[in-house]
């Protein structure tokens, strides 16, 4: 999309307060278990989320916890996942993440991020070979409610389109951007926000500009 227009930078405060008139009030309420949500995003990666939530399940019925996913097959792990996609690559990833997790911590948890700073505990994870800053971010965020935003491909989209962040800026670069923009009491709702907005109004073909509650400001809209 071309940037034809000159605008005022819409402010995240006002995108919140606009797309929650549209969508409604989302809340914050923890999603899964810091480490049940660490390895079901691992399994989530390049792949439908029906995928990734059976993948997940079988993982759950063939082995009774972590503890015996750690102790398995790498093989018998990758049976389990099939349905995840690239099931090789991610059983093994898994099985690396939870022996990291056990020679770091000497047991198969990490709630104890939920003591650390944002900062150290987005560190920590991604010292885990194969977690970037989404991964640490959605088990920050869902798993402890920190103020981090997992920049997929949605918040990505937006946030250059509506000028939060240059155009050559990577998602990988986005998320600590981002996260120093946004007011750390709105920045779940944000994102929330930027996800719904974007499977719905700001797509990536043919974005419905004409009906966007943001296109008086919105610098990339389409006239």
């Amino acid at each position: 999309m071309k940037n034809t227009h000159k605008t005022e930078v819409i402010q995240p405060k006002e995108i919140v307060n606009l797309l929650e008139a549209q969508y409604g009030k989302v809340h914050w309420r923890p999603r899964h278990k810091p480490l049940d949500e660490l390895i079901l995003t691992i399994l989530s990666q390049h792949t439908s989320d029906i995928n990734s939530e059976r993948a997940f399940k079988n993982l759950q019925e063939r082995f009774k916890d972590m503890d015996s996913i750690l102790n398995a097959e790498v093989y018998d792990i990758e049976k389990a996942i099939k349905s995840a996609g690239l099931y090789r690559i991610k059983a093994l990833r898994i099985k690396n993440t939870l022996q990291h997790i056990y020679n770091q911590s000497g047991s198969l948890s990490i709630d104890f991020l939920g003591e650390m700073s944002m900062a150290e505990a987005k560190r920590w994870l991604m010292k885990i070979d194969g977690i970037g800053p989404k991964t640490a971010a959605i088990v920050l965020c869902f798993s402890f409610g920190m103020p981090a935003i997992p920049v997929d491909t949605h918040v990505h989209r937006l946030s250059k389109r509506l000028g939060l962040i240059g155009k050559k800026i990577t998602a990988d670069a986005a998320h600590d951007l981002l996260e120093g923009l946004v007011d750390e009491i709105i920045i779940y709702p944000f994102h929330v926000y930027l996800i719904n907005h974007g499977r719905n109004i700001c797509k990536a073909v043919r974005p419905l500009c004409n009906v966007c509650v943001l296109n008086h400001k919105c610098p990339s809209r389409i006239p």
